[in-house]
């Protein structure tokens, strides 16, 4: 059962609610700041909660994260209304103005300080047609463990026909502070993708320039590498990168891709391959290596992944076909390979832990949690490219391909698809389309230690209403331990006056 947390479908009305509504004394903090010293009189008691924007009711959140800022929806038509956050003993109360209940900052951070392990209750009162209504008191919970505390996403028109400005931006989570990494204002407004990082770790990190100063990034410490990554033996540059937790390889596929445009489907862009390989890429020797399970013209070889010892290699696989003929009938499974790091060698057996023909359903995005306990991967009916297609929902196994389950609490009834973990293996980042179906948002979700997904909730911004305006989607969200320090300048002056190291193709 898929479960939506959009706002649309969480919306009865105010005066709908007034039929519910029983008379009772209103308590006493409450009275303290919804009515005046004269003017304390009986109020009425909602038995529903009102809808909110966003919705923070019972949601799990870190104990690092930027205050809430939620309003009433649009059909409570309030002349006033106060939030009482109370924890502890402790409360504070805020007003609502501009539409929204903004905890002041300072007050957020020592209502968090001790509320690891907690839970924060909010208590919404408002004026509605010169009454006095009071609604139950919902609930915040407080997880043990923090959140990375930044993640980097690309931001992009979210149809891809036409685009311009582009970049990699970084948003600290734990209050509102948004910078750039690297935008393509520098480098003739190219395109630029496929981010990656070394286990979180913001100082190793890589990503593509394509077209104009064509190449890919590879960030270690202070240093920065161009890297020309087509080789004769290769179908196409590097992409889809996954570091080995080492940071002396990074696994990619190469990729022939093509998008098509639907006129009257709902899943509006189809992106498909005519030919696809996985390789591993050696940083310290500027190789390539690959074995033929992962190397093969009878299949599809897509979306690597290192296991956190980096002695496992996921990746998805489809038999090849006529594309774009067979475009919604292309299923991935998702397989499994041994990898000698010491020796550069792959093992000779391939395990499928996720079967396609068998499911009838197809496999994209595996990412396995830092402690290797869960992998979570994207579901969807067909093909691989899963960010467009609205039935595409989360799924949670463990790695050996056993207990393979829908996250029902994550999953809306739009488009879930790609994901990060935190590097404590205790949160999830992914991109939706739950808002409006058209722009992917960030959401963030707690996985406890038995794979139990809590409640998502949207990522916090300064404005609620910044995502009604903002027009642009968040593109492959990944979580950092830290503050990328390099910058759009270092990035385009190396990419601008370098030729790039070829790096070269290791026949086995």
């Amino acid at each position: 059962m898929r479960n939506n947390n959009s706002l649309h479908k969480q919306k009865p009305s105010c005066r709908k609610r007034m039929a519910t509504y029983t008379t009772g004394w209103i308590a006493f903090s409450l009275i303290f700041y919804a009515c005046s010293t004269a003017d304390r009189t009986t109020v009425r008691t909602s038995e529903d909660m009102p809808a909110i924007f966003p919705d923070y009711t019972d949601v799990t959140i870190p104990p690092n994260i930027a205050p809430l800022h939620f309003g009433l929806a649009d059909s409570c038509n309030y002349e006033q209304a106060f939030a009482l956050f109370s924890l502890d003993g402790k409360t504070e109360k805020v007003e609502a103005r501009n539409g929204q209940f903004a905890i002041p900052p300072k007050a957020w951070k020592t209502l968090l300080a001790h509320a690891a392990g907690k839970t924060i209750q909010v208590a919404l009162t408002a004026r509605i047609n010169k009454e006095w209504l009071q609604f139950p008191t919902f609930k915040i919970h407080v997880a043990q463990e923090p959140a990375d505390p930044y993640i980097a996403y690309r931001l992009i028109e979210p149809g891809y026909e036409v685009w311009n400005e582009m970049g990699i931006y970084q948003r600290n989570i734990e209050n509102f502070d948004e910078s750039a990494v690297v935008t393509n204002a520098h480098t003739k407004y190219n395109c630029m993708n496929c981010h990656s990082f070394c286990m979180q770790n913001p100082e190793m990190m890589l990503f593509h320039y394509r077209e104009a100063f064509a190449g890919t990034m590879l960030l270690d410490g202070d240093r920065i590498e161009k890297l020309n990554t087509k080789t004769p033996e290769t179908i196409s540059h590097l992409t889809y990168p996954s570091w080995h937790p080492s940071g002396k390889y990074v696994a990619f596929s190469v990729n022939n891709i093509k998008q098509a445009f639907h006129t009257t489907d709902r899943n509006r862009i189809e992106v498909f391959d005519l030919a696809s390989d996985v390789a591993i890429y050696d940083v310290n020797r500027h190789e390539i290596i690959t074995a033929p399970p992962l190397f093969s013209t009878k299949a599809f070889e897509t979306f690597p992944t290192f296991s956190p010892d980096g002695r496992t290699l996921y990746f998805c696989t489809a038999d090849s076909m006529e594309m774009p003929h067979n475009y919604a009938d292309i299923k991935y499974s998702l397989c499994a390979i041994a990898f000698d790091p010491e020796m550069r060698r792959f093992g000779t057996r391939v395990d499928t832990l996720y079967h396609a023909k068998t499911t009838n359903k197809s496999v994209s995005f595996p990412r396995v949690s830092p402690d290797g306990r869960f992998l979570i991967f994207t579901l969807a009916a067909y093909g691989n490219f899963s960010i467009w297609h609205k039935d595409a929902d989360l799924y949670l196994m463990h790695p050996d391909g056993s207990g393979i389950t829908p996250l029902d609490t994550i999953n809306s009834n739009d488009t879930e698809s790609y994901h990060s973990w935190s590097s404590n293996g205790r949160w999830l980042v992914f991109s939706s389309r739950r808002i409006d179906g058209l722009y992917t948002r960030l959401y963030l979700a707690h996985i406890d230690e038995h794979g139990q997904a809590s409640k998502p909730f949207l990522l916090p911004q300064k404005d609620i209403h910044f995502y009604k305006r903002f027009m642009k989607s968040y593109n492959i969200p990944e979580f950092i331990t830290g503050k990328i320090r390099k910058n759009s300048y270092d990035f385009s002056r190396k990419t601008i006056k370098d030729e790039g190291i070829q790096i070269s193709f290791v026949k086995k």
